[in-house]
């Protein structure tokens, strides 16, 4: 804001001195003797010509102008407002003194001042290219050599033109451009050649001495792009890419929007926007909780909470270091936010019955859980405590206050699950069904896969893994999984809330599955090495409770379709109520005891987990 006030006042006092300069000299010119012997019209134009000039500049918004990008309809502006103003000056002159000056005046003087105006602005955005070029970002100095263009529609003419104009360029060189679009095969795009389609991005690497190749299809499916990258990924150059369009702030600007490839890129599934059609007024004025608020998920979901503008957001978790970093994330980003953040565990009753009795929350989503399953694997009853009656602690209050909503965030891993952490869960959603029918709380459970960059996703290991030099671990070359990206999961778990009756298990279509073996050999493409010969990957072996793949739906659930074609409703299943409580009574009294096994009471209740021998 301060270099933006400055630079108004340096326009302001530029064209102050220009209005004045070129009056004098059009006077001069003119050899206007008759005027300058009469001081009241000569000291009265000197006054009012600058002053009409930067008043109609303003209200023409000439000062709103972004001279780095200017054209035909900047001159025009300046014109105009050149041209009103004379006009207003010979309207004063004829007021205040019954004549003006002699029509010559007025002709130099309007092609002068806007002369002198656009000079003025066109060294301005030379000044500004060669900052610029000082200045130009760490990214833009990798991009240097031979670049091969891939996609030559608008976003390549783009980039073809500002890298061809922009001195951060200077270094780069575009050699080709690959579209498979066989009708633009052997035309050109702003000059370069269109040489053919995705089968010569390998062969023209070698023959034009390609470093880098940018990917400039903003809009291309994800199946696609994932072909065509894992083409570009043999030529071992680096890759730049476009984002999609709708994340590109200023299109003016494409060339500054280049990112590295990452690896949602190459999963071969669109990213789903789940919250544009979303109604999430029923958080508006609402007091809403989030338990395990500084986690992943919780974190994300008290970002997008926070943006509708909630009567009051509660954080609830028992981390105090992630509680504090996203407290402090979003009173810098929603000042006027009402936020309390409260440090406990949903395992302490008399902890979870103050926070409710003391603020009421209306909206509970629910997402404190342990959920590791190897380390869960070792400590099955720490699993229970945490999961099974953090869950049932935290609906029973839900219940007893008198919560609109309460929507739990459930795993793949609870459909036929191989561990504790995923029986546990399973246990969670029965909890849920079986408080719904016995309360005036609406009460739905949110099912999804795997989460990338979450705390306990596989990314981050491999990341850590390849950075020392490998090997990469996988635990079995035919282990898939289902992924999504943490703002889709988030979006899931509001457009549950939305859609809520009670008794719902919301189930994302998440596409493909993929294959953890094709993950980790496209990160170490990413990250510039050579998967078996830079870097190795290992097998490991399924670890204990870990299973090939992940189900999304039970057998016997079904599916029923929503409104949204990505959302699924699982049925209810029918719940023996006396059973799962007097189970849950007999876990609450073995669960403080270590040497005691709780896996064998957790498999009476959920027939399909077999625990290990």
């Amino acid at each position: 804001m301060k270099n933006r006030n400055l630079t108004l006042v340096l326009f302001l006092l530029c064209d102050f001195l220009l209005a004045e300069f070129s009056l004098a000299i059009s006077l001069l010119v003119t050899h206007n003797q008759v005027f300058f012997n009469k001081f009241d019209i000569i000291s009265f134009s000197y006054l009012a010509w600058p002053i009409l000039l930067l008043l109609i500049l303003y209200i023409l918004k000439v000062y709103n102008i972004l001279w780095s990008h200017s054209g035909y309809m900047e001159i025009l502006r300046i014109s105009a407002s050149a041209f009103f103003s004379i006009f207003g000056l010979v309207f004063a002159q004829f007021s205040l003194f019954g004549n003006c000056f002699e029509s010559e005046v007025f002709i130099i003087l309007l092609f002068l001042s806007i002369s002198l105006i656009y000079a003025s602005r066109l060294l301005f955005k030379k000044l500004t290219n060669i900052q610029k070029h000082i200045d130009f970002d760490e990214s833009s100095k990798l991009l240097s050599g031979n670049i091969m263009l891939i996609g030559a529609g608008s976003a390549g003419e783009m980039i073809i033109n500002e890298f061809t104009t922009k001195p951060e360029y200077s270094n780069c060189k575009i050699k080709c451009v690959i579209d498979d679009n066989v009708y633009k095969h052997g035309k050109y795009i702003s000059g370069i050649k269109i040489i053919g389609g995705r089968e010569l991005i390998v062969s023209a690497a070698e023959k034009f001495d390609i470093s880098t190749i940018v990917f400039a299809i903003p809009n291309c499916n994800s199946d696609e792009k994932s072909a065509i990258l894992d083409l570009c990924q043999k030529t071992g150059c680096k890759l730049k890419i476009v984002p999609s369009i709708c994340r590109l702030y200023n299109i003016s600007e494409i060339s500054h929007t280049l990112r590295e490839v990452q690896i949602e890129d190459l999963l071969g599934r669109d990213p789903i926007d789940l919250t544009k059609n979303i109604d999430l007024q029923y958080l508006n004025n609402k007091v809403v909780l989030v338990t395990g608020g500084g986690g992943s998920i919780g974190s994300e979901l008290c970002r997008q909470i926070a943006s509708v503008g909630p009567s009051k957001l509660i954080i609830f978790d028992i981390y105090e270091n992630n509680a504090y970093e996203i407290q402090n994330e979003l009173r810098n980003n929603f000042p006027n936010l009402k936020l309390v953040t409260l440090i406990g565990s949903v395992r302490d009753s008399n902890r979870l019955e103050s926070v409710f009795k003391t603020y009421k929350p209306q909206i509970v989503f629910h997402a404190a859980a342990h959920k590791h399953v190897p380390l869960m694997e070792d400590s099955p009853n720490e699993t229970i405590k945490n999961n099974v009656f953090g869950t049932l602690k935290t609906a029973n209050c839900a219940s007893k206050y008198n919560a609109e909503k309460f929507v739990l965030i459930s795993t793949d891993k609870a459909v036929n699950p191989t561990n504790i952490m995923g029986a546990s869960k399973r246990i969670c959603e029965m909890i849920v069904q079986t408080c719904n029918k016995n309360s005036e709380t609406d009460f739905v459970a949110v099912r999804f896969g795997n989460v990338l960059g979450s705390n306990g996703s596989v990314i981050p290991v491999f990341k850590n893994q390849i950075a020392h030099g490998g090997p990469v671990t996988v635990t079995d070359p035919n282990i898939i999984r289902y992924f999504m990206t943490i703002p889709e999961a988030v979006s899931l778990v509001l457009e549950a809330g939305s859609k809520a009756h009670g008794g719902e298990i919301f189930v994302l279509d998440m596409g493909k599955p993929v294959k953890i073996l094709t993950l980790a050999e496209n990160l170490i493409k990413l990250s510039g090495y050579t998967p078996y010969k830079d870097i190795q990957i290992q097998f490991t072996g399924l670890r204990p409770g870990e299973k090939l793949f992940e189900e999304l739906l039970m057998s016997e659930e079904g599916l029923e379709t929503t409104d949204n074609s990505l959302i699924y409703i699982g049925q209810p299943i029918d719940i023996d109520e006396k059973l799962l409580f007097d189970t849950l009574d007999k876990m609450k009294a073995i669960m403080y005891d270590d040497s005691a096994d709780v896996r064998a009471l957790v498999s009476s209740i959920v027939p399909t987990y077999k625990p290990p021998k």
